[in-house]
């Protein structure tokens, strides 16, 4: 797939071939869901908990006879159906982690790729650099790349300037090649991919592809 190279003012420099094993592979929108739900599963702290009548406090003694008064037998305070009792099949601490073969996750990579490049959501720019880590800077320089409505910007490796620099924008993320993600992809409607970048992506998502 053949696409525009731009600069940092969304001027034509120059085009380049997109690798077809990582941006043109069939479409897995299954597998793309599977990928998705399970880094959102990941991602959960799972340290909700309530306690049960046998955690709270009081309710030591039976609040009234067995038999005599007319009133319902009970035998604490603390049951779930008093009010300050315990809850009855209340959350636990678990672990919500799910586990992914990395071939598959890979995959899932390739296929949300490829739906961003189909749908031509993908921008390349020969170069991304800024002087300054200056947010109005990285602002700009997205009008000008046409993605003012949020961007997930894929860098070859750190910046410090175009990461402090987008850290007050709400809508760009600024990753990595090699931490790129399907949550990431999918979020936002557009991908900013310096050129070299790509080697980067296919040697982490197409190992072959890259010897």
């Amino acid at each position: 797939m053949k696409v525009d190279v731009l600069n940092t003012m969304g001027e034509k420099v120059s085009s380049t071939e997109l690798p077809g094993s990582v941006f043109e592979v069939p479409i897995k929108p299954d597998l793309m869901h599977q990928a998705l739900t399970r880094q959102l599963a990941n991602a959960r702290a799972g340290t909700h908990k309530t306690k049960t009548r046998s955690e709270v406090s009081g309710g030591g003694a039976k609040p009234w006879r067995q038999k005599g008064t007319g009133r319902a037998r009970h035998g604490s305070t603390r049951s779930p159906i008093w009010v300050g009792g315990g809850k009855a099949h209340t959350p636990r601490p678990r672990s919500y982690a799910t586990r992914m073969p990395r071939k598959m996750r890979r995959a899932a990579l390739r296929s949300a790729l490829s739906v961003k490049a189909g749908q031509q959501q993908i921008t390349v720019v020969d170069e991304l650099k800024l002087d300054l880590p200056k947010t109005t800077a990285m602002s700009e320089m997205l009008e000008q790349l046409q993605a003012a409505n949020g961007a997930v910007i894929v860098l070859p490796q750190a910046n410090q300037n175009v990461e402090m620099a987008s850290r007050n924008l709400p809508q760009v993320k600024v990753i990595r090649a090699s931490y790129l993600n399907i949550r990431d992809l999918l979020q936002h409607d557009r991908v900013i991919i310096p050129l070299e970048s790509i080697s980067a992506i296919v040697a982490y998502l197409d190992p072959e592809a890259a010897k």
